[in-house]
Order: C-alpha cells, then sequence, then structure tokens
C-alpha cells in the first residue's frame, strides 16, 4: 500500500484522529512507533517513516509507543470497505483464524495458497499473516496483563503464543518492557473476578442513540437486552461461551467480557467492534451522503449513524428470514419462541446451526414454507456450504443464500450488510426504506429510489439506515 508522505505528516502535525488505523508513524531517532494522533511533539520529517500496519512498523525495528498507544487504534476502515482478498484476510485475521489453524488454515478458507496469500499481504502492509497475529498476539497479551490477575504463562498460551519464551520476547520487542514489568505499571485490579475491561476506540462522531435503539427494538429475551446506555449479550465463541456489556463514552466504548476460556478474548473483542461497526469512517461516509440535498439536514442533525452489524452470521440469517414481511415486533416474537427459555438475567448465545437444524416442527411457529427456509438455511451452514461470516466472499455468498428456499433479494440483502459486512447494500422494496424516502423528498418506487441511490456508493448500507430512521 503506497502512503502519500505529505499528506500522512499533515495528519500527523495537526494530531487528526480521523487517521488513527489508517497509518502508523515510525519515528527513527526514538525506535518508537505511533498512531498519528500522538500527543508528543511532532517529529522532523527526515526522521519519520510511515507504516500502513503495526505489524508492518513491528517487523522494521520498532516499538510500540507507551503514550499513544498504537496497537489499540481502530481497525482501517478499508477492511469493512474491500471484498478482496486482503481485506477478508484482515477480517480473517483479526477473528483469530490464524492463532487457532495457522496460515494454511487461513489460506484454506480464503481458497488461496499460502505463498500467495503472504505476497499479497505484504505488498499490501508490509507484513504477511504470521507477522499481523503475531501484532495482535501481542495486544492480546497486553490487555490480559494489565486487567487480569492470570499469571504469566497462562497468559502467554490464552493470547496465541506457543511457548513462554515466545511470548517473552514479542512482548519485550513491541513494548520495550519485560511482561512483568508491563504487570507492574497496572493502574488498578479488576472490580469483579473472571471479568476482563477494556477500551473499544473508534472514529468519532458515533450516534449511539440510533445504534443501541437500533438493537433494542431487535433483542431478544434470553440472548440480548439493551436499555439507553448499554447493550448486553451473549456470544457463543471458538474456545466456549461469553457474556459482554458494551456502553458507548466520548471516544471509546467501555466494554466488560467474561469469557469461559481467556483464548477468545481476540475473537470477543473482533465480533464486538464488528457489531458496532467501530471500524468505520464516519467523517468520509457522511461527507459522501451529505453532499446529496436530500441527505444534508439528516447529516448534519444526527452525524456518526453506524450500520449495526452482527457477531453471528447464521443467527442474522435466521432473523432475516424470519423478519420477511413482518414487523420488527412480530418477528421478534416469533424468534422468542424458537428459544429455550433461560433464568432471569441469564444471557447466551444463539443456537448453532446444527440445533436448529434439528429442532421440532412445534418450534417453529411460522407459516410451513418460512420454516423450511430455516432449516434449509441451518443445513446449508451445518454442512459448511454456505458462509455467512465477514471472511466470506461476499457475492459468493449472497448467490448461495439466493439458491435457498423463500430466500429472496431483500433477505440476501440484509444479510451481506449485517452479516457479512457489505457497505454498499441498498434494499428499496422495504417498506420503510420507501417511507423514509418519501419522507427525505426522495423517488419511493423502488427503481426510481436504486437510480437515484447511485450517488452513494459505496455507503448505500449507511444511506439506507438514515432512510430508516426518516421512517
Amino acid at each position: 500500500m503506497e502512503l502519500d508522505f505529505e499528506r500522512c505528516y499533515r495528519a500527523v502535525d495537526s494530531r487528526d484522529q480521523r487517521f488513527d488505523g489508517w497509518f502508523y508513524t515510525a519515528v527513527r531517532t526514538t525506535g518508537i512507533y505511533c498512531r498519528p494522533s500522538c500527543p508528543a511533539i511532532t517529529p522532523k520529517r527526515e526522521n519519520v517513516t510511515f507504516y500502513p500496519s503495526a505489524a508492518a512498523a513491528q517487523r522494521g525495528g520498532f516499538r510500540a509507543c507507551r503514550r499513544c498507544r498504537p496497537d489499540a487504534a481502530p481497525g482501517s476502515p478499508e477492511w469493512d470497505l474491500r471484498a478482496d482478498l486482503v481485506g477478508r484476510a484482515m477480517r480473517l485475521i483479526a477473528d483469530g483464524v490464524v492463532d487457532r489453524d495457522g496460515v494454511p488454515g487461513l489460506a484454506s478458507r480464503l481458497g488461496y495458497t499460502e505463498r500467495h496469500l503472504n505476497r499479497l499481504l505484504t505488498a499490501e502492509l508490509g507484513a504477511g499473516p504470521l507477522a499481523l497475529a503475531r501484532a495482535q498476539r501481542a495486544q492480546t497479551a497486553r490487555i490480559l496483563i494489565e486487567t487480569t490477575d492470570l499469571g504469566l504463562a497462562e497468559i502467554a498460551f490464552a493470547a496465541g503464543f506457543g511457548s513462554v519464551r515466545q511470548f517473552n520476547d514479542t512482548i519485550l520487542e513491541v513494548y520495550a518492557r519485560s511482561p512483568s514489568a508491563l504487570r507492574e505499571r497496572r493502574v488498578a485490579r479488576q472490580p469483579e473476578a473472571g471479568t476482563i475491561s477494556l477500551r473499544l476506540a473508534f472514529r468519532a462522531p458515533l450516534h449511539a442513540g440510533a445504534l443501541l435503539g437500533f438493537l433494542a427494538a431487535r433483542a431478544l429475551p434470553g440472548i440480548e437486552e439493551c436499555d439507553v446506555t448499554t447493550y448486553r449479550r451473549g456470544l457463543n465463541l471458538p474456545h466456549g461461551s461469553a457474556t459482554v456489556a458494551l456502553t458507548p463514552a466520548d471516544r471509546w466504548v467501555a466494554a466488560t467480557l467474561r469469557l469461559a476460556d481467556v483464548r477468545d478474548l481476540a475473537p470477543a473483542v473482533a465480533r464486538c467492534r464488528r457489531l458496532f461497526d467501530l471500524d468505520a469512517d464516519p467523517v468520509a461516509v457522511d461527507g459522501m451522503l451529505g453532499a446529496d440535498p436530500a441527505l444534508t439536514a439528516a447529516v448534519r442533525a444526527e452525524p456518526g449513524v453506524r450500520v449495526p452489524r452482527a457477531v453471528d452470521g447464521f443467527e442474522l440469517a435466521v432473523r432475516a428470514i424470519v423478519g420477511q414481511q413482518v414487523s420488527v415486533a412480530g418477528a421478534r416474537q416469533t424468534l422468542s419462541r424458537m428459544l429455550t427459555p433461560t433464568a432471569p438475567g441469564e444471557l447466551r448465545g444463539f443456537p448453532a446451526a446444527e440445533t436448529v437444524a434439528e429442532l421440532p416442527d412445534a418450534a417453529f411457529r411460522m407459516p410451513a414454507a418460512r420454516r423450511e427456509s430455516i432449516r434449509a438455511l441451518a443445513q446449508t451452514v451445518a454442512d459448511g456450504k454456505l458462509d455467512l461470516e465477514p471472511g466470506a466472499d461476499r457475492e459468493e455468498s449472497v448467490a448461495r443464500l439466493l439458491e435457498l428456499p423463500g430466500v429472496g433479494d431483500w433477505t440476501a440483502g440484509y444479510v451481506a450488510m449485517r452479516a457479512i459486512g457489505d457497505p454498499d447494500v441498498l434494499l428499496p422494496t422495504d417498506v420503510a426504506v420507501r417511507r423514509g424516502a418519501r419522507a427525505l423528498g426522495l423517488p419511493d418506487s423502488p427503481k426510481a429510489l436504486a437510480a437515484h441511490a447511485e450517488r452513494w456508493r459505496p455507503w448505500r448500507s449507511y444511506a439506507l439506515m438514515r432512510l430508516w430512521r426518516s421512517a
């Protein structure tokens, strides 16, 4: 990835937080790398090198700045937008696929050879999949060192390192401190045993009310709950279950995680960031949409509206099928009947595809055709024939969805937007979308609205959220 030196240096000189995660600033005289918004004195031009990833800076021999914590910056919004091999690989690495399955597992998921994958990632990001995963492991380890009472050996393996020695060497190289020295700098101990509290950074602005309101209206009892300040839900993760509470603040989202297995910290964080769309670039999105006179006032009144994604692609697809041609409240009631009751206050993840495929007819209180659609979906996902996670090939997944009985363009588009993370989806036949378009003075016929929406590319999913809000 080529970085324009002048543009990057201006961002560093102005400490522009919008560029955090886009690139990293390495200072040769100090041997450290920072995020663009680091409050330290701006380095001289002749001493600066810019890198497209933290892993590339580490590979170049630089350590992370202790002041601005560049490893905790929001991810690049490119990985939300791009549907190519590199974008898919980055989303899978963030979800911990390399730690669990190695580079061969990542390459297999993507359908390419390890050599080709390594070549592309190195060309784009200055580092291959192993180095990118290593940088993520270092961040996970730092969080566990500073926020838990786990032994350092336990943390080494929980973060994905192959040995304690590898863990010690990496932490010392990345942070210029040993793991025990990092632990000495803890500012506070955990308020409750078994929980991990951390801050999830994002690019401001973030319209928390729109995000929480959308999720609250669709919250499933026993799976999730939401009020005006906090969203809570159960998660199914690679090594066990978990619960999370997410509370938006001015510059970050406060996350409190309770994990059955600490090896699931990285995928849990990745899924929470995805759910709240925290790696988006709201300034770029709002700039594009606000240029349309029909949306200018809405964008100005409510900056930073995000697209609520999903922590489980299969769960979202089931919700989409159930929600066809019924109200949000009706879909929520139908879905609640499918779930086994839980104790008051208990939250758990949505049932797996294998479980749903084996449910008896009595569990589906809905028309027979819709029941068979859900069963077909569950069986296809359980068999590995349909990938609904962010690392999926978007076009292929949509095509597979449309092959299922009872799944049409609206359902496939809704799943692509929220589960697979496509930022450029429009649902022009949706009744609420057409009502919102009418309220904003836009054409409300599907064909005319779709034609008008061409000017919103590649952010039509965000325009869709605004049309729903206007409805």
